[in-house]
């Protein structure tokens, strides 16, 4: 019965080491997002079920309740049973508002029964006040059951280890693992905000206005779920329970031991070019010459893949149904030059973080452009 249990938690511990995590995830994602059968109130209770139970028993495991029964670890648990519930919540009402439209019935958004007028008095207020007093009571007993994880001072002689973010800014961290701080930081952070306030000026499909529907806006939705689930959520879940002392990567059943040391051998694009392929001296080389190749490659990717997906029309059918146009010409004609240079440039700083991270796993590629003179990296 150990053996088993012990295979059980070692199998768990392989499949979270983080590039087989994220792969296997995104995999299962774009394999998913395009069945409407998995997408139904039976499955997602059945799953909710299934990973409720997986961490109920899980707890029995010294390592994993160390860590995901901490104070400051158990909201960010009950967020992640959340994301999963209005994740479904949602697909499934965007694919039974496909099928009522197939029928040539209107979205049920537009039935009479949803299309009612609701008063502020007494329905609105009355719901709210119910929510008002519903949190509260959660709160109080909340703080009474659980000790506020209040730490001593901030002393720069004893600093935490790991010494981690907010829950809500792990994303972010994570990122500064892959990007220069300037860019995981300031750059990516500033695109997203951007991004979310030009959607409406870059999305002007009259499709799905006022109501959700999966079918009419396939591509869009997809993106959307992708950043937030994939480049978003579990990051902060990487953030949160896996990430240990040095920075270093756990198990979920795995000891954070203080003494697990891992050498980092991580080499720039310009050394894997001059030193290992060319047998090159970059010593005393121009910095611009010694970058060039990543100079090059990030000018291609920024300067000329826009426009080649612009012209281009071939299209990938994916396992789950979804159809994605390697090339945008569509797009291209759809939204004009502007908002198309917009729309791209958005996308492809968004597929930039898992595009480094994979280059990292794979070779231990730190950065494309090394500038340390200028404090300039990428």
């Amino acid at each position: 019965m150990n053996a088993a249990v012990n295979a059980v938690k070692d199998t768990v511990n392989f499949l979270t080491n983080p590039p087989i995590f994220i792969t296997l995830a995104a995999v299962v994602f774009f394999l998913l997002i395009g069945r409407r059968s998995f997408w139904r109130p039976k499955v997602g209770l059945v799953v909710g079920v299934l990973a409720a139970i997986f961490v109920a028993l899980s707890t029995f495991d010294p390592n994993f309740r160390l860590i995901v029964a901490k104070p400051d670890n158990i909201p960010i648990v009950a967020m992640l049973f959340l994301v999963g519930f209005f994740f479904f919540v949602s697909l499934s009402q965007g694919y039974a508002n496909d099928e009522r439209i197939a029928r040539g019935e209107p979205p049920g958004e537009g039935t009479p029964k949803e299309a009612e007028k609701t008063w502020v008095w007494p329905d609105l207020v009355y719901t709210e006040m119910m929510c008002m007093v519903i949190g509260t009571i959660v709160l109080v007993v909340w703080g009474i059951v659980f000790k506020a994880p209040i730490e001593e001072p901030a002393n720069p002689s004893r600093t935490p280890n790991p010494s981690k973010a907010p829950w809500y800014f792990l994303g972010l961290q994570e990122m500064l693992v892959y990007f220069d701080p300037w860019l995981a930081g300031v750059v990516l952070p500033s695109l997203i905000i951007v991004g979310l306030m030009a959607i409406p000026y870059l999305d002007t499909n009259p499709k799905g206005n006022g109501y959700f529907t999966f079918r009419e806006r396939r591509v869009e939705i997809t993106l959307f779920l992708f950043g937030f689930v994939i480049l978003w959520v579990l990051l902060v879940m990487l953030g949160t329970f896996l990430r240990g002392p040095n920075w270093n990567f756990f198990g979920p059943y795995e000891y954070w031991d203080l003494h697990k040391l891992l050498a980092l051998n991580n080499v720039n694009l310009s050394e894997y070019v001059w030193v290992k392929l060319l047998r090159a001296n970059i010593s005393g080389m121009n910095m611009f010459v010694r970058e060039l190749p990543g100079i090059l490659l990030v000018l291609f990717y920024v300067g000329v893949l826009p426009g080649l997906l612009a012209f281009s029309r071939r299209e990938v059918r994916l396992p789950g149904g979804v159809r994605f146009n390697l090339g945008l010409r569509k797009y291209y004609e759809k939204m004009g030059p502007w908002r198309y240079s917009v729309f791209v440039m958005l996308v492809l700083a968004m597929f930039s973080l898992p595009i480094k991270m994979v280059l990292r796993w794979l070779f231990n590629l730190k950065y494309i452009v090394a500038l340390p003179e200028i404090f300039f990296n990428i």
